[in-house]
């Protein structure tokens, strides 16, 4: 894969990714009384998940910068 093609899927398919995200979320809010009782838990859940993917990512990518500069 070309850097055009993974720039293009991070152009287009984050934002994509991120409204499927919070439409699920608040689907899950909508029809699921367990959501809506552990709201804190829920919440916390809803907002861990993509930062810690979002830091993997971030970790794995100067990681592997900072080997290539030594």
């Amino acid at each position: 894969m070309d850097a055009e093609t993974k720039f293009a899927l991070l152009v287009i398919g984050l934002p994509l990714g991120g409204l499927v995200y919070c439409g699920l979320g608040i689907a899950l809010m909508m029809f699921s009384p367990m959501v809506r009782e552990h709201s804190l838990i829920s919440g916390t859940l809803f907002l861990l998940i993509p930062l810690a993917i979002a830091a993997s990512i971030w970790i794995r990518a100067s990681a592997k910068a900072y080997q290539s500069h030594q």
